[in-house]
């Protein structure tokens, strides 16, 4: 077994902005986005206006040995019991190393224990087939696939819809966390 990696996730915070803009505006994580133009400050101030006072929208900064990593979140549609999920490692230092992996369990655990959802659904460029596979590691199901659903670089991309449902998540949990624990991390 591997040393014990301090990782959490914390609400998100007025001070996290810049880090947040900086974040996003990374090449690397711009390319897995649906929207990869360079933020402009205006616009990432408005954005991140909402996520702070939006009810509907959650949001939590990934922190690994305690310093902030990356970003996850999900978008509430309280009437379905549902959350769009997604998340990203803004720090390249914190990737491949189970920061990610951790991220994703802790997410799931929040979204049907402390939020009370029943199902959580996430949607990865096609060509992302890292970020695909992890969520099928914890149990996520491929639903659908959407062809030329977004347009970028010039040219039509595919995405996977994938959906993860409470019931399901209660049967993989343990198994979830076993495998995380075998890696060190804290759950």
């Amino acid at each position: 077994m591997s040393a014990i990696v301090d990782v959490r996730l914390r609400d998100l915070e007025s001070g996290d902005s810049d880090r947040l803009l900086a974040w996003r505006n990374q090449a690397d994580v711009r390319r897995w986005m649906y929207t990869d133009h360079v933020i402009a400050p205006a616009e990432h101030e408005r954005w991140f206006a909402g996520a702070l006072q939006d009810p509907s929208r959650r949001h939590w900064v990934v922190e690994w040995e305690s310093r902030p990593v990356g970003l996850a979140s999900v978008e509430i549609v309280q009437t379905h019991r549902r959350a769009v999920w997604g998340w990203y490692l803004g720090d390249p230092a914190a990737r491949g190393r189970g920061v990610g992996a951790y991220a994703q369990f802790c997410g799931i655990e929040k979204v049907f224990g402390e939020l009370g959802l029943n199902r959580l659904w996430s949607e990865v460029l096609a060509e992302n087939e890292a970020a695909w596979r992890l969520h099928e590691a914890f149990g996520f199901k491929r639903e659908a696939l959407f062809r030329a659903h977004v347009w970028k670089g010039g040219a039509a991309q595919d995405v996977v819809g994938l959906g993860l449902l409470a019931s399901d998540w209660a049967g993989l949990r343990e198994e979830s966390r076993q495998r995380l624990l075998a890696r060190g991390l804290p759950v």
